[in-house]
């Protein structure tokens, strides 16, 4: 079950399609009318996740929304145990054969789940830790039997890149741009980066921009290939409902059957990619580096590495 707290649960069943669509207002699901309801065999979702999570269920498609524009939609801790709870509830939906991914507003779509100032906060193992979450979290959101949809309403930054590389799809605004900054800070982007964008835009384009740390627009997301499709701004999340409903009108066997087909072709070398991504980013944590790029980014200066 998900993580207190909840407002309420909906029960819905197993059969209906395409009812109406839920406005993105109060943070809650509503209960369709379908005359094939069954209480007793139904799945049940909680209609809240979180403050800065929102869910609209709406079969075939479920929408998960980060909704802290405040913050730049960043995730924290409680926001990602909480992805997590979802993602684990919708992968045994038989309703559900579509899941988006956006950012509430048009500015962010995320600016990830940490940046040098809330990690100087915390120690290194916590840091760690939260690492591993956003690993295993964006693992099972690639493992899903849906698919999966990302759509880039604005900045999309470090770990909120790697949640938009876990998903199958992504289209992105014109107004958007993408960076992955951590070399900056003497890191590299543990939570999926370096194993899985290569696959999305090749090895030279995906090493520039781990090691390079410069951000691009939408243009070259989509030269790259690390976007599908561009929209005007403002027309994002409606044209991912729309690719969405087509993709849902379609026989579920035959598109869940095609990812898992697609994603056992990416499997092999997947896992020992994974467990040196894990080893190396955090044995990195503990090195003088970090620190020196932590502190510097904080401070408003250039870092001075020493590889140490």
């Amino acid at each position: 079950m998900l993580p207190d707290p909840v407002l309420s649960k909906l029960q819905l069943s197993g059969r209906c399609r395409q009812p109406p669509r839920t406005e993105f207002g109060p943070p809650s699901i509503r209960r369709h009318n379908c005359p094939k309801q069954n209480i007793e065999n139904a799945m049940t979702i909680n209609t809240k996740i979180h403050h800065e999570l929102r869910l609209d269920l709406s079969p075939p498609v479920a929408t998960i929304i980060i909704d802290a524009p405040d913050n730049e939609n960043r995730l924290n801790p409680d926001s990602l145990r909480n992805l997590s709870a979802v993602i684990g509830e919708l992968r045994t939906s038989d309703d559900i054969q579509v899941v988006i991914f956006t950012g509430a507003g048009e500015e962010w779509f995320s600016a990830g789940l940490m940046n040098p100032a809330i990690r100087a906060t915390m120690t290194k193992d916590e840091v760690i830790a939260y690492v591993v979450d956003g690993n295993r979290t964006f693992d099972a959101l690639e493992a899903l039997p849906q698919i999966t949809i990302a759509a880039i309403n604005g900045r999309i930054v470090a770990g909120a890149s790697e949640l938009a590389l876990a998903c199958d799809i992504r289209i992105a605004g014109k107004h958007s741009s993408l960076m992955l900054p951590e070399a900056k800070w003497g890191g590299f982007p543990g939570a999926g980066a370096p194993h899985r964008l290569p696959m999305a835009v090749g090895y030279g384009h995906a090493i520039e921009l781990i090691a390079s740390g410069k951000e691009i627009g939408a243009a070259e997301m989509a030269r790259i290939g690390f976007v599908n499709h561009l929209h005007p701004q403002g027309r994002v999340l409606a044209a991912a409902r729309e690719l969405a409903d087509a993709i849902g009108a379609n026989g579920p066997l035959a598109t869940r059957g095609a990812k898992r087909i697609a994603r056992a072709r990416r499997e092999p070398g997947f896992q020992a990619a994974r467990e040196l991504s894990d080893a190396l980013r955090q044995a990195l944590e503990w090195s003088h580096d970090v620190d020196e790029g932590i502190a510097a980014a904080k401070e408003g200066r250039l870092a001075k590495f020493t590889g140490r």
